[in-house]
């Protein structure tokens, strides 16, 4: 008895066939469609599906159609099935294009047939159902030290152990730099960027974490690709015992530009306002304007906005309002006088 549904990517621009599969196949499988290669395999890096379906007809005269073998070229996709759908007569054009790359081809038989091919094919292959995720994650919880996995600045997961360690109650929506320091976050932004496309696999370097409590941990952390051809995802290792090593240096190459750039983050001094930032803060809670705080403070309307503008870059804030709420939050100006 099948209790639990596997996944099937359609990339497709045919909605016919799309109706067919999801009536076909919605007992065993939740059917996710995409009309394009690019849009399906965004798609599929994120859902990790059983089986990605291509339907050739709708893509083999576009240019783009080569790309087919970006789905087997990333780790998380390598255990997937991947079927080529396609009319019989472009059987000897589609295997020796791809037949490297495929796992099966299927030739115009009805839906109804497809979709038993389909159901067949997976539920007779125990390897598949998800075989890296399931593999990876099993592990990736039971590691003792904080692991992240990354899309450069954004957690896609973490481990109970980083969980534990940073006090999280929550896990959607975290970046890697909500646990930097506010000043030195665009430079993480651009070290991760940087690194992502260039040649390093790896990244190992000691910097300091901030956990959500505003405390700070020294730290020594480690960035490996998953995979060179999509260098954007990473997974990140943290190792707060900074007698030992995370990983040996002898594995992959090392970026100095990431090394540099979490160094810099540790060297930071505590992040405070200047007197004159706190004085036009302080006058922006009472409601004044710029004109109001250029007459009380004797400085030019210029010079305020570019205080304004740099308050606003150091709390990495992208308006004055929200600058002002992480003054308050943190303790940066006694706003009870105010």
């Amino acid at each position: 008895m099948i209790t639990e549904k596997k996944q099937l990517l359609l990339i497709t621009s045919k909605q016919s066939m799309v109706d067919c599969i999801q009536e076909g196949l919605s007992m065993q499988f939740e059917v996710t469609h995409s009309n394009s290669l690019h849009t399906g395999f965004n798609i599929a890096l994120n859902l990790l599906p059983d089986v990605i379906l291509l339907d050739y007809s709708s893509f083999r005269s576009g240019k783009n159609f080569k790309n087919i073998a970006n789905f087997k070229s990333n780790h998380f996709l390598t255990k997937a099935w991947l079927v080529v759908y396609a009319e019989a007569r472009f059987q000897t054009e589609a295997e020796s294009r791809f037949r490297k790359v495929v796992d099966e081809f299927i030739y115009s038989p009805s839906m109804e047939s497809l979709c038993g091919k389909i159901i067949k094919m997976v539920y007779s292959n125990r390897s598949l159902s998800n075989f890296w995720k399931d593999a990876f994650m099993g592990m990736f919880n039971l590691m003792s030290k904080p692991v992240l996995l990354l899309d450069q600045n954004e957690i896609v997961a973490m481990n109970d152990a980083f969980k534990q360690s940073f006090r999280l109650t929550k896990s959607d929506g975290l970046k890697l730099t909500d646990f930097i320091k506010c000043e030195n976050v665009q430079k993480v932004k651009d070290s991760l960027r940087n690194f992502a496309r260039g040649k390093h696999t790896k990244a190992a370097t000691k910097t300091s974490l901030m956990l959500r409590d505003d405390k700070v941990r020294n730290a020594r952390i480690t960035f490996s690709k998953l995979s060179r051809n999509f260098g954007h995802q990473f997974v990140m290792f943290i190792d707060f015992m900074e007698e030992k090593d995370v990983i040996t240096n002898g594995i992959g190459t090392s970026s100095e530009d990431v090394e540099e750039c979490f160094k810099q983050n540790s060297h930071l001094t505590d992040f405070k306002f200047t007197n004159r930032e706190k004085e036009i803060i302080e006058l922006l809670i009472k409601g004044y304007k710029t004109k109001d705080i250029s007459e009380a403070l004797f400085i030019s309307p210029k010079t305020i906005e570019k205080h304004r503008s740099n308050i606003i870059k150091r709390t990495n804030s992208d308006t004055i309002l929200e600058s002002i709420i992480y003054a308050i939050s943190h303790d940066l100006i006694d706003y009870q006088k105010v």
